[in-house]
């Protein structure tokens, strides 16, 4: 792998453990829900269930580390933490993009992760408009050089336009994915965005595609507006990245409408803020089937190495399983039936989205 792809790769993985790279404007909008106490419920802690199915495999519970980085030393070691964790608490874990992989072989390390994660779900990673370039066949070598379950199609038109060295042709895009669909069948592809949301609108149209899994990846978590607007040294792009550094669709109203849109047609993986087990509680009750988080996890393994990832992965689990058992909801199921109180913010979105969808 080119120096130049190696530097920008650590460079992303240094900015986003040490500056600020959150979008907290409007941010994920989890703050401006709340779910209702239960003050008698009548069951056991131990009765509590979060078991539940992604991609045609179980789960444990509804977690999924989301994409953060591969390609160098650095980042297969990070990786490798996240897959063993993800191995020990029957998790799903979802890897950075594998471009340096298809234009460096040599760096297929990073992202070989069967060997620490045999039974976890594991999801690989490619751009659009990378994969536009490479066809269905190289995009399927990808995912089985690594044995990934699936394969992200990850669209992030926000930051490429910010990044001097980013695409700027975004055309033809959803024939790439229906083709890809086509290629590797509907159950191996899962389409997610990069911290600006994916609205109903477009999930309408990655439905017609046959996409039926997305990741929302809304605003809330880590701008990679922000990421290139620190690590570029022009002016100009740093002025863009700081107007455009909270671009995008809150997570939490995303969940919401997008489930309210598009029925059960489409797994949910609601990542993009969630920053505690009350907030993958949230999600779930909003209508995800899965809550991710990648932002939290790297800071975490950066400061405390293993340890301090597994200690972070417990933390989100047991606030998932005290916010299910203080709404008296025994499984996932009743979780997403629980009632919720919704602020202004919120509902402004979220109204604003499905309007958005009717047309």
């Amino acid at each position: 792998m080119s120096l130049k792809t190696i530097q920008r790769k650590d460079h992303h993985l240094d900015l986003c453990a040490r500056e600020d790279v959150e979008a907290r404007q409007p941010g994920a909008l989890f703050d401006d829900v709340s779910l209702i106490h239960e003050a008698l419920p009548d069951f056991s802690a131990a009765d509590v269930s979060a078991d539940c199915c992604f991609l045609g495999r179980r789960l444990r519970a509804p977690l999924m580390f989301t994409a953060i980085t591969g390609g160098t030393e650095r980042g297969g070691e990070f990786n490798r933490a996240l897959a063993r964790t993800a191995e020990r608490h029957g998790l799903a874990i979802g890897l950075g993009s594998q471009r340096a992989m298809a234009e460096h072989p040599e760096a297929a390390a990073s992202f070989s992760l069967r060997q620490d994660a045999p039974h976890a779900v594991i999801v690989g990673n490619i751009g659009l408009w990378q994969a536009r370039t490479m066809g269905p066949d190289g995009v399927k070598r990808l995912m089985e050089a690594i044995g990934a379950d699936a394969l992200a199609i990850h669209l992030n038109v926000a930051q490429e336009l910010i990044q001097p060295e980013g695409d700027r042709d975004f055309s033809g895009g959803l024939k790439v994915i229906e083709a890809l669909v086509r290629a590797l069948g509907e159950e191996k592809i899962l389409v997610k965005e990069t911290g600006c949301g994916i609205s109903p609108a477009t999930a309408r149209r990655l439905a017609s595609a046959g996409v039926r899994a997305i990741d929302i990846s809304g605003t809330g978590g880590t701008s990679w507006v922000k990421v290139e607007g620190h690590r570029s040294e022009a002016s100009g792009t740093k002025r863009m990245a700081s107007l455009f550094g909270g671009w995008g669709i809150p997570t939490a109203p995303a969940a919401a409408a997008l489930r309210e849109a598009l029925g059960s047609q489409m797994t949910l993986v609601a990542s993009g803020g969630i920053r505690s087990g009350l907030d993958l509680a949230k999600a779930i009750a909003l209508g995800a089937d899965l809550g991710g988080t990648a932002l939290p996890c790297l800071r975490a393994w950066e400061s405390g190495g293993e340890e301090a990832l597994e200690s972070l992965t417990s933390s989100l689990l047991e606030g998932l399983r005290l916010a299910m058992l203080l709404t008296g909801c025994r499984n996932l199921s009743e979780l997403r039936r629980a009632p919720l109180v919704e602020g202004e913010a919120f509902g402004r979105w979220k109204t604003a989205l499905l309007k958005q969808a009717a047309g």
